[in-house]
């Protein structure tokens, strides 16, 4: 099995190292990591194990080259532009969308032969070039056909992820949880930013009466369009955030924060920036979700 890690940042370093002892992993990533990684090797510590991991790593693409997956792990912003850029790679296999937000994969399913939509919960920081520390995990990887069912080449895989030792679960309802993972960063990250607080601090007033207020409006723009959730209402998805997502993730640092610090552009419109436009779309009134996508574009590169 031949598997395509797409603009791999410290997520798609990551799952390289885990799958290249299963199958024959490539990741595009910038060139300094992929001139460490063919020095050196790529360093990854924490939660996901420690070792030195040797893999074809490049800032560009060869030639007439064949995948059976395309795991694109990539900035939402950067969708379009890299869809763009490979897009008879993509047409040629399965894409898999690892991203945060809503609307990658409808971009993807413009370009893709197939798309397999996936939510990982999973803290990663760089520790310095082609290296990086996973700290925190909420939850198992989940994997499904976009926006639902299954198949056999989602069935091989999830198979291929268990193979190389990580917690992953298929879904029939992928979009659901895409959905569910999209309330997680609109409630934590932003504001996690702006505060420049751990997750788990967030879990205190005055910070838990926006997040409050965050999640009301996401649930309002669900139900308008007619997403499934996993719950009934914004309190129980409010309960399940601060007694298994928090403290799972108390330590963990918004990568939103580190995107501002390196004067770099957020994920602000594919998550809550997406609220906002969808809440307008249907007439809804979103504007704490308005008010921190505007102060995270003010602070962002």
């Amino acid at each position: 099995m031949r598997v395509l890690i797409l603009a791999a940042g410290a997520v798609g370093l990551c799952l390289a190292a885990r799958l290249s002892a299963h199958c024959e992993v490539h990741a595009l990533c910038r060139p300094r990591h992929a001139q460490r990684i063919a020095r050196s090797g790529f360093r990854m510590h924490g939660i996901w194990g420690e070792g030195s991991y040797h893999f074809p790593a490049d800032a560009r693409l060869p030639d007439n080259s064949t995948f059976d997956y395309s795991i694109v792990t990539a900035k939402s912003l950067q969708t379009r532009a890299l869809c763009e850029q490979y897009r008879e790679t993509l047409a040629r296999c399965d894409c898999v969308s690892l991203q945060n937000g809503i609307g990658n994969e409808e971009i993807l399913a413009e370009y893709a032969a197939g798309v397999i939509g996936g939510t990982i919960i999973t803290g990663f920081e760089w520790r310095g070039d082609a290296a990086v520390e996973v700290t925190v995990e909420a939850g198992p990887i989940r994997l499904g056909r976009f926006p639902r069912g299954s198949d056999a080449a989602v069935e091989r895989l999830i198979g291929l992820f268990r193979e190389a030792g990580l917690d992953v679960e298929g879904s029939d309802s992928i979009q659901t949880q895409l959905w569910a993972k999209t309330l997680y960063n609109c409630a934590l990250n932003p504001l996690g930013a702006i505060l420049d607080l751990p997750y788990g601090a967030l879990a205190a007033a005055p910070s838990w009466s926006i997040i409050e207020h965050l999640i009301e409006e996401a649930f309002r723009v669900c139900r308008a369009e007619t997403v499934e959730l996993p719950w009934s209402d914004a309190a129980g998805y409010l309960d399940y955030l601060r007694e298994v997502q928090l403290p799972a993730t108390a330590g963990h640092h918004s990568s939103m924060l580190q995107d501002i610090r390196n004067r770099r552009q957020t994920e602000i419109d594919f998550l809550n920036g997406a609220i906002e436009r969808l809440a307008s779309r249907h007439g809804i009134e979103a504007p704490v979700n308005a008010t921190l996508a505007a102060l995270i574009r003010s602070k962002s590169g």
